[in-house]
């Protein structure tokens, strides 16, 4: 029912994008001081988004594959660049913790936006909280 509503769909995309990012990153930190590591990261939500195709696929279970989720993922991650140190690691913890700081804060705006939608929606069938 929920995934007919733009704006309930689009925040859970995004909080998608956010946890993914936040799976990138922290490989990223484990891999701080593997020799040749490149850094990697998400294309921005917004650009993802729009490339996602109109119909997708359901999962009946959240262990099933769907094909395509919300447009990123691990398949779409990019190379984050970055000074290569002596060893060829690319991985700088300082633009980490930024990416992670904005990770957050793109989780954050998603949670709002479904709680501010959700209560929306009970104030429309006469349930008020």
């Amino acid at each position: 029912m929920f995934d007919r509503i733009g704006t309930l769909r689009m925040a859970g995309a995004l909080t998608a994008h956010a946890a993914e990012r936040q799976k990138l990153i922290a490989r990223n930190v484990a891999n701080a001081d593997t020799p040749g590591f490149r850094s990697r990261d998400l294309a921005g939500f917004a650009e993802t988004y729009r490339s996602q195709p109109a119909a997708e696929m359901r999962a009946s279970r959240p262990g099933h594959v769907t094909g395509i989720s919300w447009g990123g993922g691990a398949e779409r991650a990019l190379d984050a660049g970055g000074e290569p140190a002596p060893n060829g690691n690319t991985v700088s913890l300082e633009d980490e913790m930024f990416r992670s700081a904005a990770a957050k804060r793109e989780f954050d705006i998603s949670l709002a936006v479904t709680k501010s939608s959700l209560s929306l929606l009970r104030t429309s069938i006469g349930r008020r909280g």
